[in-house]
């Protein structure tokens, strides 16, 4: 049974860092990318930012580039998401979720298995 758990989320001043992190198990992780997506109040989930199985390949939303980094660690099972200069608009529920494939892709349906995501909140 495949589980990923989140960590990390809490409340942060605009301008401020955190780091997330989403323990896997139950899977080959060196196999499936990971993703992150988020869900803000009112709108629908999106997609954040993946990185392959290997960790040598990752995308990024285009509005986020530049602030968020998507990395993991194959010998803990972990992929991490650092995000840094943190907006008030970037408050939402952030998802880890396990990918069909090795290479990341954008859409929810590339995915299969998510965890219960952990909430985000930057204050202005």
């Amino acid at each position: 049974q495949v589980r990923l758990e989140e960590f990390g989320g809490g409340l942060v001043q605009a301008g401020g860092s955190l780091r997330l992190s989403c323990a896997a198990s139950g899977l080959t992780f060196s196999s499936a990318a990971m993703g992150w997506f988020r869900q803000a109040p009112g709108k629908e989930r999106e997609f954040v930012a993946g990185v392959s199985g290997p960790g040598g390949s990752t995308s990024y939303a285009d509005s986020l580039k530049g602030r968020f980094t998507i990395s993991r660690d194959n010998a803990k099972n972990t992929v991490y998401l650092q995000m840094d200069r943190l907006k008030p608009e970037d408050t939402a529920v952030y998802y880890c979720a396990a990918g069909r494939f090795l290479w990341p892709v954008t859409v929810e349906g590339g995915y299969t298995n998510w965890g219960q995501g952990t909430q985000v909140t930057v204050s202005s």
